[in-house]
């Protein structure tokens, strides 16, 4: 038997084996840094093989496969944390199959398929590791939504010397069981902005006595809306969601102060850190035009960029994943404008942050991440950990 066909045939012993491994961790449904039960059950499992482990604080944990002959690195990641939101009974057509035991806590993300898919891989390559040479590690990432696990981990693999990484993300805008291994960026960067302008209080029947920033505030994001598309760069896109406005607490109260926030999403972080200036700028101009001070929030300045896949390792991935995946499952997918702490591990190292596709919307799969109706179709899990374990042996098959 060859080593793909061992492969496929491990993966649907191990099927049932990946859906209860979800199911347990959506009924855990931890936040970020809290990942607790999640963290045991990750421990369990690698006991249960008898793999090393190592234990990253607060809950990230790296379990390592060492072949015993000398090879690559090769890093596979899964993040395990939930979101602080109450989950429906229901997805989009009728009953979910399992339930968070947390009221107001669910995996309305993904992640733990992400982790159930990670612990499938974790047994099929622990199976055909005479087959390999080099070293896998397992890597169960806590804190992705907030981004506050990845610094801790990747410190923490600095001493591996880390050669390829893998990542994937369930996609509920991509048809079931299809698979995206495009190359270059995958998810946004991101940037959060905030300014708050500051007047001079007084009277609502006395404006001229008074310097109102609600003015300046809705002054200046006219002003923006107009900058925007006219000096950004054509065919680079970043998108504006302004989505907080706030001045003032009475009707004949002119304010202090107004504040505005929101987030501007690219895939390009020079275009990103432009419109990040560019905001600046209209904002110190618009406040003096009105006589108003100004003040940015602390965190203007931090960009995180997009999601960015090698382009050889797509290729490589490209080529070798139709070799156990079925026919068709392999498609184009556009970005996703969502953020991904994955971003961190592709500017170390290179790697494939790939898509799995679980909509399907007679069945019910198809709500957007979080929201409290997404659920997971649990029919693409083999084919995910198929993907993981198939990237993996073609970094470390042979010599």
């Amino acid at each position: 038997m060859n080593l793909n066909e061992e492969i496929r045939q491990l993966a649907d012993k191990y099927e049932s084996y990946i859906i209860d491994c979800r199911r347990k961790v959506h009924t855990f449904a931890e936040v970020a840094m809290k990942e607790n039960k999640t963290h045991a059950f990750i421990l369990e499992e690698a006991k249960k093989l008898g793999l090393p482990y190592e234990e990253v604080p607060t809950t990230s944990v790296i379990v390592k496969l060492d072949t015993g002959r000398p090879g690559m690195v090769v890093a596979l990641r899964a993040d395990i944390d939930a979101l602080p939101l109450p989950e429906c009974d229901t997805n989009l057509v009728g009953a979910r199959t399992c339930h968070s035991e947390q009221p107001d806590t669910c995996h309305a993300c993904g992640h733990d398929a992400h982790t159930a898919m990670l612990l499938g891989a974790m047994q099929v390559l622990t199976q055909v590791k005479d087959q390999l040479n080099g070293t896998i590690l397992f890597c169960f990432e806590e804190g992705e939504e907030p981004n506050s696990g990845v610094v801790a981990l990747l410190a923490a693999l600095e001493k591996y010397h880390v050669d390829r990484c893998w990542g994937i993300h369930v996609y509920a805008e991509l048809e079931e069981g299809k698979m995206s291994v495009d190359p270059g960026p995958r998810m946004a960067g991101a940037a959060g902005v905030g300014v708050t302008f500051h007047g001079k209080s007084g009277h609502g029947s006395r404006p001229d006595l008074a310097v109102n920033p609600v003015f300046c505030g809705a002054s200046f994001l006219n002003n923006l809306s107009v900058t925007f598309p006219q000096q950004l760069t054509a065919g680079k896109t970043v998108t504006m969601g302004i989505t907080m406005f706030h001045g003032g607490d009475a009707p004949n109260v002119i304010p202090e102060t107004a504040q505005i926030q929101g987030t501007f999403r690219f895939f390009d972080l020079e275009e990103g850190r432009k419109a990040v200036n560019l905001f600046k700028k209209t904002a110190e101009h618009t406040a003096a035009i009105h006589n108003c001070t100004l003040e940015f929030d602390p965190w203007i300045d931090f960009l995180a960029g997009p999601t960015v896949t090698d382009p050889t390792c797509a290729e490589v991935a490209a080529r070798a994943l139709p070799e156990v995946l079925p026919e068709g499952t392999m498609v184009h997918c556009e970005p996703w404008y969502a953020g991904e702490s994955f971003r961190l591990w592709l500017e170390k190292w290179p790697g494939v942050f790939a898509f799995l596709g679980i909509k399907n919307l007679e069945a019910g799969f198809g709500a957007a991440h979080h929201n409290d109706h997404f659920d997971l179709n649990e029919r693409v899990l083999k084919i995910g950990t198929l993907a993981t374990a198939r990237y993996a042996v073609e970094w470390l098959k042979g010599n």
